[in-house]
């Protein structure tokens, strides 16, 4: 039996020991100047910072284009939100989704992972392969329908 599986019979429940997850997804476009040694130095900074705050994730970089999916403790990633928007290294960060619920961890291990545009569709398949979650599942399937439909095409 999975997480999401009820030995009631047909109704899904939720493991009780999942945890509550606040989740954003959001783009910016990459301030003038910023270049890939950037990405490594906030990539960097997010391996020290995120596992004390219990944010995993992972970020995309291309074309100038930052795409990120950040999930962990509401507080935590509202916070960290906050900070991204000052950041002169971002402009125009448009917030692309946000919710909170009981769920399972689409990034468990990835206190922050860089992922190339280039690779995106294939790491967002792997994910899709092991999530469990019917929300998780959908909410991936609409990702890769973005990608296919030309977002963060390599310049």
């Amino acid at each position: 039996m999975n997480a999401f599986q009820s030995s009631r019979g047909d109704e899904p429940t939720l493991d009780p020991l999942l945890p509550r997850l606040y989740n954003v997804v959001y783009c910016s476009r990459a301030a003038e100047g910023v270049d890939i040694a950037d990405v490594e130095r906030i990539i960097a900074s997010a391996r020290r910072h995120n596992p004390a705050a219990g944010i995993t994730g992972l970020l995309v970089f291309g074309s100038g284009v930052f795409f990120q999916w950040l999930e962990g403790p509401r507080d935590s990633v509202t916070a960290l939100m906050a900070t991204l928007r000052s950041d002169p290294r971002h402009d125009t960060v448009v917030e692309l989704s946000a919710n909170e619920e009981v769920r399972e961890r689409l990034f468990p291990d990835w206190d922050m992972e860089f992922v190339e545009s280039t690779d995106i569709r294939e790491v967002l398949l792997d994910a899709l392969d092991d999530a469990e979650d019917p929300k998780n599942v959908a909410a991936l399937g609409l990702l890769l329908e973005h990608i296919d439909g030309g977002a963060l095409d390599p310049a």
